[in-house]
């Protein structure tokens, strides 16, 4: 149950997400300042396979923390989760999926966040987007690659995976292949 809040005031707001201050009344009955970000639209996250037993990986250039090895994914932008699974996987690998499932619902940053996710394994991988790189580019996109999958733990284990949605993305899938107990 959440904390009861007897204030509240938006300090930030944008089209893609909001921030606000609430005052709480804290579980040891104290008050307090609670900041909290919602993300106007849920997520989703796209582990895709190929038939050669692959993730798809891109390697996105972000603001915060530069440099980040991931699963495809995006914003809803209020459109149904599949439907934005779809478009983020073709915009950002150029692929297209025959097979589409669910695997897993997380929240990222549930300490300070509302922003519900949605886990896809998409599967029956084809080539269908346009090889010129544009949207790539546009998103911060410098490398789209198929990694085997225990290559891709491989790049978890090390560090070379850091991006904590991606790590709990792959893990979805795992469980759903059942490759993990």
């Amino acid at each position: 149950m959440p904390w009861p809040v007897t204030a509240s005031r938006t300090v930030y707001e944008n089209p893609w997400i909001e921030v606000v201050e609430d005052t709480v009344v804290r579980p040891d009955g104290g008050s307090g300042v609670y900041g909290v970000l919602t993300v106007r639209h849920p997520s989703v996250f796209v582990v895709a396979l190929t038939d050669d037993d692959e993730v798809l990986l891109v390697t996105v250039d972000r603001h915060t923390v530069g440099t980040s090895v991931e699963v495809p994914a995006g914003g809803t932008d209020g459109q149904d989760a599949e439907v934005a699974a779809r478009r983020e996987l073709l915009e950002e690998t150029g692929y297209a999926a025959s097979s589409w499932q669910v695997v897993g619902t997380m929240d990222a940053l549930n300490g300070i966040c509302r922003a519900p996710e949605t886990v896809f394994l998409a599967r029956g991988l084809t080539r269908v987007g346009p090889d010129d790189g544009a949207t790539q580019a546009e998103e911060g996109i410098s490398e789209v690659r198929a990694v085997p999958v225990a290559d891709v733990l491989g790049l978890v284990r090390s560090g070379g995976i850091t991006d904590g949605e991606t790590v709990a993305a792959l893990m979805f899938a795992l469980l759903a292949l059942g490759r993990v107990a």
